[in-house]
């Protein structure tokens, strides 16, 4: 497998409570209207890849549409995302209204919502 896109390794993926809590303690974060994105750095010794975590809210709606920003996020983060910065995980937190430009847009949407907050998270340290 290539690693981007659907499919790709579950290495790449942030699953664990802990490194979730971590994310939002240690991490620096950066907000649009649809996103908050959530980046911290790992240990200099941990040559693994980008890891990427995802979390949608209840209030987003059903469990299939939850999922399905899930995927559509997913997909356009790893479409947008820069190889160099193997040091560091990601965590996207979608806010209400994202569902609504996935189904209007589809992926199109989320990737700019992506390359929004991702062109926001250059800026400075931490700001929400």
């Amino acid at each position: 497998m290539s690693g981007n896109g659907a499919g790709s390794p579950r290495r790449r993926r942030l699953s664990r409570s802990g490194d979730f809590k971590r994310a939002y303690k240690e991490g620096s974060s950066k907000a649009t209207r649809y996103l908050v994105l959530y980046r911290f750095e790992r240990s200099a010794d941990d040559n693994s890849e980008i890891r990427l975590g995802v979390s949608v809210s209840k209030r987003l709606g059903d469990a299939v549409t939850r999922n399905r920003v899930k995927r559509v996020l997913k997909e356009a983060f790893w479409a947008q995302v820069d190889a160099e910065k193997s040091d560091q995980d990601f965590v996207l937190v979608a806010r209400p209204g994202i569902g609504e430009v996935i189904e209007k847009d589809g992926l199109a949407g989320a990737e700019e919502c992506v390359r929004e907050v991702l062109s926001r998270e250059g800026e400075g340290k931490r700001s929400t």
